[in-house]
Formats: structure tokens, C-alpha cells, sequence
């Protein structure tokens, strides 16, 4: 094992010790950066804990697509909490080359629907494309294409409606039909279930017909929107 290898490795660890999560997977490590912190230095931390995983893996398993994934997105989620250009648009280079790797797989395509619609969300239509070439309708594309390829889990449905509702507060039809579905869904593994539960939330706005407030929301159930 080389040096690089030993010191990604010693960087898990530290930072392991520190956050709490020595037994976590990046996949586990992400997940509670995202969704169950509120404090952007301590998601920072965690996001590049995962970070260095995944490059210590890589370094011993250059294929490994799990580790691929996730070290994308832990350049994204860096990127978005940084405001960082050149983390985004690497992540982005690496969610697209998943994709053409294998176009059936449904994370690859959610990954690309939430870079550009995140794009557009914290940015606005115009800055998103200018800036970094984020497009809403590519994001909404590989979004139904997630979707679909996503088989019975509730992720693919519930982050769909969470995230079109608020990119659009009339989109109140699509978001309760995606958040019913996500409902309904298999829960099978943690980030079917978090994002289940958030969906979950959206449901009875939806159902009166609140899109503003179901907005709001979801905004905050997010990727880092309870971040103080």
C-alpha cells in the first residue's frame, strides 16, 4: 500500500474518531451530512470524511463503482457547501461518466437530476446555465428517467417530489402522485427511508393544495437545507 494510501486512510480514521463514525459506510457518511445535520462545519467534515474513503478505496480498487459514486457525490456536496465551481463541475464530469457506463443505473441518473436542479434551484434558471451549464429540463429528464429505472424503492419517487415541488410550488400534482408513490414504496435501505419520511411530509400540503407551503418544506428536507 503506498503513502497516499496510508495517509487517505489515517485521514478516515481521525475524522472517523471525531464525527462518530467509525463503522459507517461513505454511503452512511453522506447520508448523515445531507439529511441529519444541521451545522455546515460538521457536515463539512463528514462530507470529506467520505471523501477520503473513497479515495483510499479507489486507490486499492480503481473500479469499484460503489466508491466512484460516492466519491462524486461527496465532490458535489463539497462543491454546493463551499460554492466551490470546480467541485461541481467535477462531480458533475464524474456523474455523467457513471451514466455512460451503465445508462440503466437509476442512482447515476439521479445524481445528474439533482446537480442540474440544485443548480437551478440555489442559482436560477439563467446563472445555472451560464455558469455551470445546469439545465432544468436535462434535470427534469434524468429525473423521470430515475424514476423509472428505480424499480419499487422510495427513494427515486420521494426525492422527485420533494424536489419538484420546490423548484415549482404549482407542480402540486406530479410532486402528491410521486410522494403517495414513495409512500407506498419499499423502504429497504436508509436513504429510502429518509427520503420516505420526508416525502411522507409533503403528502397532506399536497392534498390541500398547499404548494407554497409544501415548498417550503421541502426545501428544508433536502440535501443540507436544515443547516443553520
Amino acid at each position: 500500500m503506498n503513502r497516499f494510501v496510508h495517509a487517505a486512510t489515517a485521514i478516515v480514521v481521525t475524522l472517523a474518531a471525531t464525527a462518530g463514525v467509525s463503522a459507517a459506510t461513505p454511503r452512511d457518511t453522506l447520508i448523515r451530512a445531507a439529511f441529519m445535520t444541521h451545522d455546515k462545519a460538521e457536515a463539512l467534515t463528514l462530507v470529506d470524511s467520505a471523501y477520503a474513503q473513497t479515495t483510499a478505496t479507489l486507490a486499492v480498487s480503481p473500479n469499484d463503482g460503489e466508491a466512484k459514486l460516492q466519491q462524486a457525490l461527496a465532490i458535489g456536496y463539497r462543491g454546493q457547501l463551499k460554492r466551490s465551481l470546480g467541485d461541481a463541475k467535477a462531480a458533475h464530469a464524474a456523474f455523467v461518466a457513471l451514466a455512460a457506463a451503465n445508462p440503466r443505473d437509476a442512482e447515476a441518473q439521479i445524481a445528474i437530476a439533482g446537480w442540474h436542479l440544485t443548480a437551478v434551484g440555489d442559482l436560477g434558471n439563467f446563472l445555472a446555465h451560464s455558469v455551470l451549464g445546469a439545465s432544468r429540463s436535462a434535470g427534469l429528464a434524468s429525473l423521470d428517467q430515475a424514476v423509472s429505472l428505480g424499480g419499487n424503492h422510495a427513494f427515486f419517487p420521494g426525492y422527485a417530489a420533494l424536489i419538484r415541488i420546490k423548484l415549482n410550488s404549482s407542480d402540486v400534482a406530479n410532486a402528491l402522485r410521486l410522494a403517495q408513490r414513495s409512500a407506498g414504496d419499499q423502504a429497504t435501505t436508509p436513504i429510502d427511508r429518509v427520503v420516505q419520511r420526508a416525502a411522507s411530509r409533503l403528502i397532506p400540503l399536497l392534498q390541500a393544495g398547499d404548494g407554497a407551503a409544501a415548498s417550503r418544506l421541502a426545501t428544508q428536507l433536502l440535501p443540507f437545507g436544515s443547516l443553520s
